[in-house]
């Protein structure tokens, strides 16, 4: 079984280079005349697929309810990393890509290191590692 998270999008190329390039996903099926796959998704493990979904196709699967406008969150994206230096490293990626950078690696209280990002459409991505072992 596999299964997906759709993310709106405004612009397929946008998105691709984002996502190739900022945050290093490889995309998985048929290239488009375009060169970016149709539908734009990733394979990300485990069985899960992130789908990209331009806001028309989106809209028409959401009904009569609406996407958010970039300032209400309704999810919010996790990608877990080994380790503090690949939350720092994945953040400054993701902001050189063209994320918007919404809270600085910082570590929480519990011990894990997090950093908080949005996609160039407004979806947020949070960057976490790892409680640090206590000894």
């Amino acid at each position: 079984m596999t299964f997906s998270v759709c993310i709106p999008i405004a612009d397929r190329r946008v998105a691709y280079d984002f996502y190739t390039g900022g945050l290093g996903f490889a995309p998985a099926g048929e290239v488009a005349a375009d060169g970016i796959p149709e539908p734009l998704q990733f394979d990300v493990g485990g069985g899960v697929r992130i789908m990209m979904v331009p806001h028309g196709g989106f809209e028409w699967a959401i009904g009569e309810r609406r996407m958010t406008d970039g300032t209400t969150v309704g999810c919010l994206l996790t990608l877990d990393v080994p380790g503090p230096a690949d939350v720092t490293e994945v953040f400054e990626r993701a902001v050189a890509a063209g994320a918007a950078p919404i809270v600085t690696p910082q570590t929480q209280p519990w011990g894990t290191v997090t950093a908080t990002f949005a996609d160039p459409d407004g979806n947020l991505w949070e960057v976490t590692s790892p409680a640090a072992a206590s000894g």
